[in-house]
């Protein structure tokens, strides 16, 4: 979701997934949301090939409140995730997610929406946005 402001925004729903993650940011730097940021982030994005791309992000992760690292209870339920079907890193992001006590997990991935089996509400960010910034709210987010 942290790169989506850099794909093809010529595509509306890839736009609208923008427009959405911008508001996010907004809301998280007003302080009316937490942003949870975690260990398997700042790997992904330690990797980016792209120095723009990667100060863009590590700019946004620097707006989280928590930061949840990967410990051996996270990469236990990230394993149980993966036998539902979700990818490895996909069930890293949801463990932590999970272990930082999240409401919500925001993902453009529709595949981890329909798969997630758990008890965080896993939304896109265009959903987020219309669903709860739209109404009241005190929960957490992650990605």
């Amino acid at each position: 979701m942290y790169n989506r402001p850099f794909d093809d925004q010529t595509q509306p729903r890839i736009w609208l997934e923008t427009l959405a993650f911008v508001v996010i940011l907004q809301v998280v730097s007003a302080g009316e949301a937490e942003l949870v940021s975690s260990s398997v982030l700042e790997y992904e994005n330690s990797r980016n090939p792209y120095p723009l791309r990667k100060r863009w992000v590590t700019r946004c992760l620097e707006l989280a409140s928590h930061r949840q690292k990967v410990d051996k209870g996270t990469r236990k339920r990230a394993q149980e995730l993966e036998k539902e079907g979700l990818k490895a890193i996909d069930a890293l992001h949801i463990a932590c997610a999970e272990a930082a006590g999240s409401d919500y997990f925001l993902t453009c991935d529709d595949r981890v929406i329909r798969r997630y089996p758990g008890e965080i509400k896993v939304l896109n960010p265009v959903d987020f946005v219309l669903a709860v910034i739209g109404g009241d709210h005190d929960g957490k987010s992650d990605e």
